[in-house]
């Protein structure tokens, strides 16, 4: 949820809050600052599926994004989480469709552009370019650690790393959460999760009530993630 009712404006400060944006000259995001629109990003709202057209790209200032895949039979499985540090839905020419899904898991804003124009700035070079490659580069690096963490990490371990990089992209120590939705993007049962999360509570690394899980012992829980985590 939001810490006031009222919608932010759009501003060069509020773009700032997006971590690619920021590293951006004044002069480029003031080029790209009339393309971008203010969107309210809700909680359940699917940016894209998986084969859509890439019509808009998505910078998020306090939002989270879920990227998934979704099997045949209706599974569904995380390979990415992006948040402020980045951008989601960057297409590389015309007619490109996703590979994956885009699904916002905690609500906020973020700042839409059309694809056709970030392509072109890209293509133009310069600061943005860099940026969207090393953001491109990081994602891959994310999506090997999650094959990596399913084939050779304990639930503890991935459970830990979850909550670790969504605490990485929230603005507190708080994040709003439920067991079941945990273990379906773990794809694990819901009980494991149950259990694990009952064992860091007792530990003292974490606190749970329904539907919210406060990270106490930041350091304890990269700990117990092991390789499972890294945070660049």
């Amino acid at each position: 949820m939001y810490a006031s009712n009222a919608a932010p404006t759009i501003s060069l400060a509020g773009a700032q809050q997006n971590e690619l944006l920021r590293a951006l000259s004044r002069e480029e995001l003031l080029e790209l600052f009339t393309h971008l629109d203010l969107v309210p990003l809700e909680a359940g709202k699917r940016l894209f599926d998986a084969g859509d057209l890439m019509e808009y790209a998505y910078f998020p200032t306090n939002a989270i994004v879920s990227l998934q895949h979704v099997t045949e039979d209706g599974g569904v499985a995380e390979v990415a989480v992006v948040g402020r540090e980045g951008v989601v839905g960057v297409s590389m020419y015309e007619q490109e469709r996703s590979h994956c899904c885009a699904v916002v898991q905690t609500a906020g804003y973020g700042y839409r552009i059309k694809s056709a124009v970030l392509r072109e700035a890209f293509f133009s070079g310069g600061a943005l370019a860099q940026q969207l490659m090393r953001h491109t580069s990081a994602l891959f690096a994310q999506l090997a650690q999650t094959v990596a963490g399913v084939r050779h990490g304990s639930i503890e371990q991935r459970l830990c790393r979850w909550l670790l990089e969504r605490l990485d992209r929230s603005l507190s120590n708080e994040l709003k959460v439920t067991q079941e939705l945990i273990a379906n993007m773990l794809g694990v049962r819901r009980e494991s999760i149950t259990c694990c999360a009952g064992k860091l509570q007792e530990e003292g690394l974490i606190e749970y009530r329904r539907g919210c899980v406060t990270v106490i012992d930041r350091s304890g829980m990269e700990q117990r993630a092991g390789g499972c985590y890294s945070h660049a």
